[in-house]
């Protein structure tokens, strides 16, 4: 039986130096419920098998290695003290995609994942001891981050769009399953309806979960993919094959070149993700103000910390294009909104996030449910950058705060996902160099009116005035 946590205090651990390590069934109560949520939408963390083929050539059995060990490290963040339900970049893979295929398939192409991984992974554990990492970010101007969010979009949707890619292969599918998929997340209508019908938002909080169910029949339907071969046991994945042969033991060490050509797509990607780690701390900030019985300890540098090391270690054992990140955003959400209902629902947030990604990393290793998912893993990656790439421009739009601004993110964006991070980043530095430095335009309107309806130069005669607009 877990310790009892008093009234207000926070959820019982063992002290670690920055980590709070935290066992299940010890310092929390283990939630159930959202065990086996996490069993149904491993289907989802499956997604990355057809990648790691189609992008590095790697065998079924041993792209289910990499997703197995991924899995096992994202248990670590509510064991290390970190109350998030942790995931892939995903707005970043459509550009690391873009920078690995600089590099010929095979061992270069390895060792060019193996530098950015491990480059990465050493810089969040840097800003993590340090705690420079929010001050990195404030220094790119709104235009740059917005840019390489918007290349992220377009990146993603070029991905499924180019001649002879995913969109070829399961057209009719594709347009079903995304239908979908945009019906049920971004929809007004659906929206409208949701609340009012438990079923409905069931359904909702879900995330992609119901597009991979309807590929499962839609696919073979149509003749765009087989029936599932359902096969009863455990996996079986090629862990030997995976670090003799797709690690540094097998590719080698990467060069130094290679390192040096990772840096612009590792700042790329540091700023999509700290992003990621804003929404973490919004998303429990708004949680505690519901449930005072809990103290909730969410420390970003912890946070670098742990998916820093995660990155480290799968650079290592297991490279992967999915990267470690900080926060599956959608299933957070609804691990929150659980949460919200009170202490009989779900004990501590520890618990249900905890509990989601054990439930996960069981549903891997359930051969009915890998070998069910197997026909269409195509149609879901499809969809899950088709959907990401909807949301990348949505917000890479609402990052930019005046027509410059998005001027120079549209270019940078496009020049992003055509040749690469190293040509975005110079674009988006030579551009914003021109536009504002040179000289700071006096009338450079604001992109939304409704927000900000003064043009900048009378903006800051009011924030001397008042304090802040």
């Amino acid at each position: 039986m877990a310790i009892k946590r008093e009234y207000g205090a926070e959820c019982p651990y063992i002290p670690a130096g920055p980590f709070k390590i935290r066992i299940p069934f010890v310092h929390y109560r283990f939630e159930w419920a959202d065990y086996i949520q996490g069993l149904l939408m491993c289907a989802v963390c499956l997604g990355a098998i057809p990648m790691l083929q189609e992008y590095l050539g790697m065998p079924f059995e041993v792209a289910m290695a990499i997703v197995l060990l991924n899995g096992m490290f994202y248990c670590a963040h509510v064991l290390l003290g970190d109350p998030v339900v942790p995931g892939w970049i995903t707005p970043a893979i459509p550009l690391l995609i873009l920078h690995v295929a600089q590099f010929e398939m095979g061992p270069e192409r390895m060792q060019a994942l193996i530098a950015f991984e491990m480059s990465l992974g050493i810089l969040a554990i840097f800003l993590g001891i340090t705690g420079l990492g929010k001050k990195i970010v404030n220094i790119v101007p709104n235009a740059m981050q917005s840019g390489i969010i918007l290349g992220a979009g377009f990146a993603a949707v070029m991905i499924i769009f180019n001649e002879g890619a995913r969109f070829d292969q399961f057209p009719i599918s594709i347009i079903i399953c995304v239908g979908l998929g945009f019906y049920l997340l971004f929809s007004t209508h659906f929206k409208s309806i949701r609340d009012n019908n438990k079923v409905l938002k069931t359904i909702g909080n879900l995330g992609i979960l119901p597009v991979v169910v309807l590929a499962i029949i839609v696919g073979p339907l149509i003749g765009e993919t087989a029936w599932p071969q359902i096969e009863w046991g455990i996996t079986k994945p090629a862990l030997s094959v995976l670090w003799h042969d797709w690690t540094m033991l097998g590719v080698g060490i990467p060069p130094v070149s290679m390192f040096v050509k990772s840096i612009p797509m590792v700042l790329s990607c540091y700023i999509v993700l700290f992003g990621d780690m804003i929404q973490s701390r919004a998303l429990l900030d708004d949680v505690a103000e519901f449930r005072p019985d809990e103290k909730i300890d969410y420390n970003p540098n912890r946070s670098h910390l742990i998916f820093g090391l995660r990155n480290l270690v799968m650079s290592i054992i297991g490279p992967d294009l999915t990267m470690c990140g900080p926060l599956w955003a959608a299933m957070q959400v609804v691990v929150c909104e659980r949460y919200k209902q009170g202490r009989d629902a779900m004990d501590s947030i520890n618990g249900g996030a905890g509990s989601f990604r054990f439930g996960t990393l069981t549903g891997y290793l359930l051969l009915p449910i890998v070998t069910l998912c197997k026909p269409i893993l195509g149609i879901a990656l499809a969809s899950t950058m088709l959907i990401q790439g909807y949301v990348s421009v949505r917000v890479g739009v609402m990052k930019s705060k005046t027509f410059n601004d998005l001027g120079i993110a549209g270019v940078m964006g496009a020049v992003l996902a055509t040749r690469g991070a190293a040509w975005g980043l110079a674009a988006g530095i030579v551009l914003c160099i021109i536009v504002n430095m040179f000289h700071k335009p006096a009338y450079d309107t604001y992109l939304f009116p409704e927000e900000e309806t003064v043009p900048l130069k009378a903006a800051e005669e009011m924030k001397q005035a008042h304090g802040s607009c």
